[in-house]
């Protein structure tokens, strides 16, 4: 299993996807090392994020806590105060370190709301790499407004020895807003296949994987269903800074229960837990996040190995690109049929944007502000 442990909900980046940093936590209810000493050894891939995990103050004694429970424990930082990691990565430089980069130079300013923001992550990831850092990159959110960039950035992120990951945008509870959709979904889906080309040109087995869940970004932007069924709730939950426990973070009903009252075996293998698997099998969500994705493309019983489907088209497409002929993406993706959204409204940057935040309380019901929402 996979578990994604969101420490915190305060963050200083102010992204025009997400308004997690007006809606903060406060750190003495955040969840404690004592709750998160609940989650056994043997976690396949443990992913430390938030908001701005580094705004923890005891990001290094959870580091210390969960580093020896996973087979991979990753910190998904903005990568602002990448000085606060420096300790930590000489100390285990086999952590997964990804900083959030959402297009070169001012792109990314303008969507993540910070100033200077590519330049001091930049700085930062290749001082990681500096102090021994052996798996480091950039992860970026597919948009509107820097998809015309996926080719520069994979090159950027190669160019510099550290990876790409890519997400598409969407809506999850967290984000306290509904309204994550594209302009011009055929646009934005067109843009994708420079970079799925790209990366089968590559000599990375990782890359030619990270090129099947692009084709299933494709899809997503299209609105179209999830090319892998999702395996929420069996192979990833989600513990939010209250110790909520979560299938995902997209669904707010498909609460397990909270790790400070209940224990791991409680939560998981309950009622409740059995009840939430079966609400998952029908879910509607539209949903291909790389969490999501990349347990969805496992082997079920080999967790080493992919799934039969993304293993072939991996095998079929990189001997393509080799012999230097063209992927056929049509056999795959219907680019005639594009889901028509009744309003997509116009993301702003908040870059200038006076800082109004409401502090989440842990008592106050959670997760309820925006009602529902879809992702098609």
């Amino acid at each position: 299993m996979d578990v994604s442990v969101i420490l915190t909900y305060r963050c200083n980046s102010k992204c025009s996807m997400c308004h997690i940093w007006q809606n903060p936590s406060l750190p003495a209810e955040e969840v404690s090392l004592a709750t998160l000493a609940k989650i056994p050894r043997g976690i396949d891939y443990l992913n430390l994020t938030g908001g701005e995990p580094t705004l923890r103050q005891d990001l290094a004694e959870v580091v210390d806590l969960l580093h020896p429970k996973a087979m991979k424990l990753e910190i998904s930082s903005n990568g602002l105060h990448a000085e606060r990691l420096e300790p930590i990565i000489k100390k285990y430089p086999d952590i997964k370190v990804r900083f959030s980069l959402e297009g070169m130079h001012e792109s990314n300013n303008a969507i993540r709301g910070e100033k200077d923001g590519f330049e001091k992550k930049t700085r930062g990831l290749l001082r990681l790499k500096e102090l021994g850092g052996t798996d480091l990159g950039f992860a970026t959110t597919i948009q509107d407004d820097n998809a015309t960039q996926l080719a520069e950035l994979f090159q950027f992120a190669t160019q510099n020895g550290v990876e790409l990951a890519t997400s598409a945008l969407h809506n999850g509870f967290q984000f306290h807003k509904s309204d994550n959709i594209p302009y011009d979904r055929l646009q934005v889906a067109r843009t994708i296949e420079s970079l799925i080309v790209a990366m089968l040109k590559t000599n990375s087995v990782k890359n030619w994987f990270r090129a099947y869940l692009n084709l299933g970004l494709i899809a997503k932007v299209l609105g179209h269903d999830r090319l892998l069924p999702c395996t929420a709730a069996t192979d990833f939950v989600f513990v939010d800074p209250w110790a909520d426990v979560f299938a995902c973070n997209v669904r707010p009903d498909l609460k397990l229960g909270n790790l400070e009252k209940q224990s791991w075996d409680e939560l998981l293998n309950g009622g409740r837990a059995r009840e939430i698997r079966g609400q998952v099998a029908v879910c509607k969500q539209n949903c291909w996040m790389v969490g999501s994705a990349k347990t969805a493309m496992r082997h079920p019983r080999f967790a080493r190995l992919p799934r039969r489907a993304p293993l072939l088209w991996v095998i079929e497409n990189k001997l393509r690109v080799m012999l230097g002929l063209k992927i056929d993406f049509a056999r795959y993706v219907d680019y005639a049929r594009v889901h028509r959204d009744l309003v997509a409204p116009r993301r702003v940057s908040h870059l200038q944007l006076t800082e109004k935040r409401a502090v989440q309380s842990k008592a106050e019901a959670h997760y309820v502000r925006f009602g529902e929402f879809q992702n098609r």
